[in-house]
């Protein structure tokens, strides 16, 4: 399973960096334009990544969180916001590298964001939330980029497996 989170890390960062590379070809109208997504714009959206994130390794780190709202804008800009997206990616990877087995298989507990509350679970499956949630969010960023300019870079594990040639094609 370690090794899963692994490839999940670095995929993660690859697919951020294909999204934030498409999405700053965008207008600043563009950026900033409600689709009617679930956190409206590819600002809001990507915000809304970074705020997952940083709550989610802030409770897997035991370290505080200024996060009090799930679609906090912590990155007006663009420039600032993509900056920070490395810094979590490095962060990720960084984290996932020091676990092991015994660590993803046991207990710690966080207070949840929206109605705080204690929860307590087992730390590989809210590892998995993490790269879940991130998955789900670039693809509404995905279909922000298809409806604002027709076209938006394949994000799928396939191809950052083809793409770093994890896996053989003959």
């Amino acid at each position: 399973m370690l090794d899963h989170f692994i490839m999940f890390a670095a995929y993660n960062r690859w697919a951020n960096q294909r999204l934030f590379d498409a999405a700053r070809q965008l207008t600043d109208e563009q950026y900033k334009a409600n689709c009617e997504v679930a956190f409206e714009s590819m600002q809001g959206t990507l915000n809304h990544i970074l705020v997952g994130d940083t709550a989610w390794m802030s409770r897997f780190q035991q370290v505080p969180n200024e996060i009090k709202s799930l679609d906090a804008l912590l990155f007006p800009d663009f420039n600032g916001l993509w900056a920070a997206r490395q810094d979590m990616d490095t962060r990720i990877i960084d984290y996932v590298d020091g676990l092991n087995q015994s660590i993803l298989d046991a207990n710690f507990t966080y207070t949840t964001v929206v109605q705080p509350q204690q929860v307590t679970l087992k730390l590989a499956p809210a590892l998995a939330h993490l790269f879940n949630h991130q998955t789900h969010h670039r693809g509404q960023a995905h279909a922000i980029l298809t409806r604002l300019t027709g076209e938006a870079p394949p994000l799928d594990l396939i191809y950052y497996l083809l793409d770093t040639k994890t896996a053989k094609v003959s």
